[in-house]
């Protein structure tokens, strides 16, 4: 039988001070020299004991001792303002105006902070020399995706300097609006998210800032002085509460660039996001929608939980917003969509892409292959869906709309309980074509008729026949069982002796089927779910779906197969291979419905038309193994998008008939098999759109790939 394939704030080196009409170079906010200590603790980390470690020390000591000066002179700014408004201070604090004077209170705090952070800093800084001078370093314990961070993701000196050298070169440089709402946001938060902002390499931004009648009495003085820091942060203080969405749309009001980004108070930018979403609308002058890679920072600003997205996937995005952040569109088309809607709070931003893409077209929209976002993780916050029990609800009605706007008849639920998913299921027509069900076989008694014994026991889809292709039996048991089933209703015997090969023997059969639907089937699958056959040809019958696969497990409740990605062990392999049952799998796609490259031909369906669209399996150069995905990429060449379901779910007894590569005439055919495919799809093995650069493929599936197949400034 076929087989598919065996087989942070990220801290700078240094800090870019954002120009003001001033003249004067303002201070690095806390959290910058905050981050950069961070660096020095990740760089004394690599490489202990060595000079070069020592030398790089000594260099990034320079750095901050610039860094700690600029900082004296933006802290006695700050002092001598609060002096000069002293006066006009006191005379007020005594008045019904006291109110007034919140600004100048807020401004003081800061200055506060500012120089408790010094205090911090110069300690530390301290510290730094010390092991310097003594050839001694701290060591610091770094998750391993930290260190991936430090290693891949980082952007180094000269890297900002080709940024910069990129963006002045530019006749013209697009604006990007940042939008953020902001309502009672922890300050530590709120000001790590806007010196992310003021921190960017691209320089063309505005940050716009609508503050939602926030009760603690410290935002809005934080959030004016930052607008006296920089002319591009604006702000617009909203006289009552409106949640979320209402607040978007006002901070929407503010904006001039060419897109919108959405950013939360409780998140941050990395340096370079803002330069790598205009450089893609650059290159991508008709894309409407960008978005990136994101992961999450604690308060400490640890990085924590890696989410590395695939390029547009259309079936997972109806199973949950993996798109979040860091997602740009362009601000005409949410203009003309009406900004975000109110009553869908806790998915808004969901609810705001579906409806862009049914305007637009997925055509439109572009993956940015980087983490470029840091989601805030607060405790006791809203900041993930598990917090947000009403976003499953504005979720559901997100989906149901756009599916009603495509006049698409489908019902919109979770997943499963408690997942904070979504599973669409779309409705069959009254008329319920026939499905051909092949399964071609040769010996192996128990196995194949424990397969027909489930189907005819199991599934409760009414209209579908049984091809039984015998591909040179010679158990007079299982000659015997053939014998019978000719007498099965629905079931017919074909004898094909020729030497074993998979994809001739479906190609014939296909000839014989009746069905308007085709399901391909080992004879060493057996039924779990009832209703498996409804689910994969309620999928089928979808237009624009190609090739549909399923969940299978091995006997042993480990999972065979959820879907192939490209390039694992060489040429393809199964997505989350051997996980087990009470595994989600990465960000939960071993339990969302998904589109997929490839899906293994062991159980799949596919429309009888698309099949023969692509005239089939490839028997002259697959004839065993990888001719399921060789027709997977054909039906997706011609247009199609496979999916994969996990709500149709079977047994797999894998290979237990054909048996393994064992002889010198099998590992020259493997090898030959091998060899057309890497012929014939070359660099497509390695960017599975479904899967991501930056995971491996030599290794585990979804693990960190070392190093990613994306450089960081691509």
């Amino acid at each position: 039988m076929p087989t598919s394939g065996q087989g942070i704030m990220q801290t700078p080196s240094s800090i870019t001070y954002p120009k003001h009409n001033s003249g004067e170079r303002p201070t690095p906010l806390a959290s910058e020299l905050a981050d950069t200590l961070k660096e020095l603790r990740l760089q004394r980390q690599r490489n202990v004991g060595t000079e070069s470690i020592l030398a790089r020390l000594r260099n990034d000591k320079k750095q901050v001792d610039q860094q700690l000066a600029d900082a004296f002179i933006h802290i006695r700014n700050l002092e001598a303002l609060a002096a000069i408004q002293k006066g006009e201070h006191d005379a007020l604090r005594a008045s019904h105006s006291w109110r007034l004077t919140r600004p100048l209170r807020g401004l003081k705090v800061l200055a506060r902070e500012l120089s408790a952070v010094l205090k911090r800093l110069k300690a530390q800084n301290r510290g730094i020399q010390n092991a310097t001078s003594l050839h001694t370093v701290v060591p610091v314990q770094l998750t391993e995706y930290e260190q991936w961070v430090a290693t891949y993701a980082t952007l180094n000196a000269s890297q900002r300097d080709t940024i910069k050298a990129d963006v002045g070169a530019w006749l013209q440089a697009p604006t990007l609006s940042v939008i953020m709402p902001v309502y009672n946001t922890p300050l530590h938060f709120l000001r790590r998210a806007i010196d992310s902002v003021l921190c960017q390499v691209y320089p063309h931004w505005e940050l716009c800032i609508a503050d939602d009648a926030s009760t603690d009495p410290h935002i809005l003085p934080v959030l004016r002085a930052y607008t006296q820091q920089d002319p591009r942060i604006k702000l617009i203080p909203r006289p009552a509460n409106g949640h979320s969405a209402a607040a978007s749309n006002s901070a929407l009001e503010l904006a001039t660039g060419l897109f919108v980004c959405l950013l939360e108070p409780e998140d941050a930018l990395t340096p370079e996001a803002l330069y790598m979403v205009a450089k893609g609308t650059r290159q991508h002058p008709d894309a409407d929608l960008f978005y990136s890679d994101e992961d999450r920072i604690d308060a400490d600003g640890r990085l924590l939980d890696p989410l590395f997205k695939p390029d547009w996937n259309p079936d997972l995005f109806l199973s949950g917003n993996y798109l979040s952040h860091l997602s740009c569109l362009r601000t005409s088309l949410v203009r003309e969509l009406g900004g975000l809607r109110v009553g869908l709070e806790g998915s808004e931003d969901y609810d705001l892409v579906l409806r862009a893409i049914h305007k637009v077209g997925a055509d439109k929209v572009h993956h940015i292959p980087h983490v470029l976002y840091h989601w805030g993780v607060i405790a006791g916050s809203a900041a993930g869906p598990e917090h947000k029990p009403y976003a499953l609800k504005a979720a559901i009605q997100s989906v149901r709309d756009h599916l009603h706007s495509q006049q698409i008849d489908a019902q919109v639920q979770e997943s499963e309980p408690g997942s904070q998913m979504l599973r669409v299921r779309y409705t069959l027509p009254q008329t319920l074509p026939l499905v051909s069900i092949i399964i071609p076989t040769r010996d192996g008694y128990a196995l194949l008729r424990q397969c027909i014994d489930s189907l005819y026991a199991k599934t409760t889809y009414p209209n579908f026949e049984i091809l039984v292709v015998d591909n040179g039996s010679r158990d007079p048991q299982v000659l015997k069982y053939l014998q019978t089933l000719t007498q099965t209703k629905n079931l017919r015997v074909l004898r094909d002796g020729r030497a074993f090969n998979y994809s001739a023997l479906n190609n014939a059969a296909v000839r014989q089927a009746k069905g308007t639907l085709l399901c391909l089937m080992n004879n060493d699958i057996e039924v779990i779910s009832p209703d498996w056959l409804e689910e994969m040809v309620s999928q089928a019958l979808r237009p624009g779906i190609g090739m549909v696969g399923c969940r299978l497990w091995y006997p042993d409740n480990t999972l065979q197969h959820a879907g192939v990605v490209l390039g694992i062990g060489g040429v393809a392999g199964h997505a989350h291979h051997k996980l087990s049952r009470n595994q989600a799998g990465y960000f939960n796609r071993a339990r969302l419905v998904q589109n997929y490259s490839a899906v293994t031909a062991a159980c799949a369906v596919v429309r009888t038309d698309v099949f023969q669209q692509v005239s089939g399996f490839n028997e002259q150069d697959l004839a065993v193994a990888f001719n399921d995905v060789d027709l997977c990429l054909r039906i997706r060449d011609a247009g199609y998008r496979n999916l994969w379901t996990p709500f149709a779910e079977l047994y797999h007894h894998e290979s237990a008939t054909r048996g393994h590569e064992d002889t010198p005439e099998k590992q020259a055919r493997f090898a030959n098999e091998v060899g057309f495919m890497v012929s014939t799809y070359g660099d497509a093995l390695l960017y599975d759109p479904a899967y991501n650069p930056n995971l491996a493929l030599r290794i585990k599936d979804f693990a960190l790939s070392y190093p990613p197949r994306v450089s960081l400034l691509n």
